[in-house]
């Protein structure tokens, strides 16, 4: 240190102007060499809020999406995500879903589409079993807005439910369900009018990260950027170091749906969007958005989430006979007023991590590479939380603290 501090001493005035403006053409020259500020790879259910943010922050903005926006074969697919307050997991968590709740409000303002559509939310279990104890530990960390309902409260305010004997629940004021191939065009649209390019139909086959830029490449094509935010979902794996691939799979989610037999009863206005877990089955879904079709999917590790999906493009998307089998059953003893027989499926892929924790933050602290990944099938209700925290950080704007649990340098040295 000493030594360079006195090579500085040593430079006459007119050599300092000179090194200067040389280092200035260098940066001019690599700037003029770059495509864009910043690439967003995968314009799904995180990409898509990181487009958007983005072009709030810089005029410099690509997209790439390797199909179209809001396509249904990534984990955008099925129409509507439950959102919720009242959640069962780390309470880190939280003030992420509050500023989400924020953001879909902004997002709503800004495209005038009707997004998060507010029902409330119920979490329906065994009274002091570990479900609603656990969800009640979680309020109290968090403090988050709640409620506790009876039995006896349950059957009256909502009969649509089948209630074992012990059965209670925890009431979310603030839940609601998102509308996804809304959500996800309107942040297009909006990332589009702040002045960012979407490239589609361009899916991208490697990024190599320089000394001064990224590498994007997509056929014989290709395209230097500042930076890169991979947010390719259930694709990512493609683009990863292969640290990052040893704990990283593929997974297959499967949704479905069922013909209320009174609509009116199951309408958002009636019907809050749910989640129900006992030992030996599971539950979750969301009104009749269309007045018709309830949501109604197996939850948590009974739905086959634990299954890997080597190639995210040809995910099964026919259920197996096991699987209607399941949740027929389930649907059948939960919900009697839903006619048993599954109307319409479906299945997508998501990547999942071996800690079920995102991937969110540069691949190191000097890297280039930022990841919007691995959420494990749960990413959607703060994807615009996400979005907003990659878009700061990989445009270097902000920096979010409390997250070393989502980084990817937690799995460096292991």
């Amino acid at each position: 240190m000493g030594r360079a501090q006195g090579f500085q001493q040593d430079l006459t005035p007119g050599q300092i102007r000179q090194q200067t403006r040389r280092a200035s053409r260098v940066n001019e020259r690599e700037t003029a060499l770059m495509d864009a500020q910043l690439a967003v790879i995968g314009l799904g259910s995180i990409g898509s809020m990181a487009l958007w943010q983005a072009s709030r922050l810089s005029g410099s903005v690509v997209g790439f999406e390797a199909a179209t926006p809001a396509h249904g074969r990534s984990a955008v697919g099925g129409d509507t995500r439950l959102f919720r307050m009242v959640y069962l997991g780390k309470p880190d968590y939280y003030p992420i879903m509050e500023r989400s709740r924020g953001l879909w409000a902004e997002l709503e303002a800004e495209t005038g589409q009707e997004i998060l559509i507010p029902t409330g939310g119920l979490s329906i279990g065994t009274a002091n079993g570990s479900f609603i104890n656990s969800l009640l530990e979680a309020t109290r960390i968090t403090g988050a807005e709640h409620r506790v309902l009876s039995r006896e409260e349950m059957a009256e305010r909502y009969p649509q439910h089948n209630l074992r004997p012990d059965d209670c629940a925890i009431y979310d004021p603030r839940a609601g369900v998102l509308r996804t191939d809304r959500a996800v065009s309107a942040a297009i649209s909006a990332a589009q009018a702040g002045g960012a390019t979407v490239l589609q139909n361009t899916p991208v086959d490697s990024i190599t990260e320089t000394d001064h830029g990224v590498v994007v490449t997509s056929g014989d094509r290709t395209w230097t950027f500042e930076k890169v935010i991979v947010a390719s979902g259930g694709w990512s794996r493609r683009l990863m170091p292969d640290h990052l691939k040893a704990v990283t799979e593929t997974h297959r989610i499967v949704l479905t749906w069922f013909i209320a037999q009174d609509g009116a009863q199951f309408s958002p206005e009636r019907f809050p969007v749910f989640s129900r877990l006992y030992g030996d089955r599971s539950l979750y879904g969301a009104p009749a958005v269309d007045g018709v079709t309830v949501k109604a999917s197996v939850d948590g590790p009974l739905d086959g989430r634990g299954r890997a999906t080597p190639d995210p493009d040809s995910v099964p998307r026919e259920l197996t006979r096991e699987e209607i089998d399941k949740v027929t059953d389930i649907v059948t003893e939960f919900l009697p007023g839903l006619t048993p027989t599954i109307v319409r499926s479906d299945a997508f892929p998501d990547l999942f991590t071996e800690d079920r924790h995102p991937l969110l933050g540069r691949l190191d602290e000097n890297s280039r590479v930022y990841c919007a990944t691995g959420f494990s099938g749960k990413g959607f209700k703060m994807a615009t939380g996400y979005g907003h925290i990659a878009a700061h950080e990989a445009l270097g704007k902000q920096t979010i603290e409390g997250l070393d649990f989502m980084r990817p340098d937690r799995f460096r040295n292991r």
